[in-house]
C-alpha cells in the first residue's frame, strides 16, 4: 500500500511566491522604521521607533551584534547573553 503525501495547493502558491519574488519568510525583530534594544542585566528586548533614544533600562545592542531576524546567530546568543550597567557582556544565570 503506498500513502501519497498531498500539499496544499495555497501553501505550494505561497511559497512560490515567495521564492519567485525574493521574499523571506523569516520574521524580521522589528518592523519599519524601528530598531531592537535589549533590557540591560536581563534578555528582554523591544523595539524604539529610529528617531527615539531607548526607554529606561533598556540599551542598543552592541554594534555588529544586533539581531536582525527571530531565530537568527545574535537573537539566539542573547538569549543566554546580556549587557550589564557597564556594558561589558555577560552571560545570564541559568534560570535567570
Amino acid at each position: 500500500m503506498r500513502t501519497v503525501k498531498r500539499v496544499h495547493p495555497v501553501l505550494a502558491c505561497v511559497a512560490a511566491a515567495a521564492v519567485m519574488t525574493g521574499c523571506s519568510i523569516e520574521e524580521a525583530t522589528c518592523g519599519g522604521g524601528e530598531y531592537p534594544v535589549m533590557s540591560i542585566g536581563g534578555t528582554g528586548g523591544a523595539c524604539v521607533p529610529n528617531d527615539e533614544e531607548p526607554p529606561k533600562g533598556y540599551t542598543r545592542y552592541p554594534e555588529g551584534k544586533v539581531p536582525k531576524h527571530v531565530g537568527d546567530k545574535w537573537d539566539t546568543y542573547w538569549q543566554t547573553h546580556t549587557v550589564d550597567e557597564d556594558g561589558k557582556i555577560v552571560e545570564v544565570p541559568q534560570g535567570g
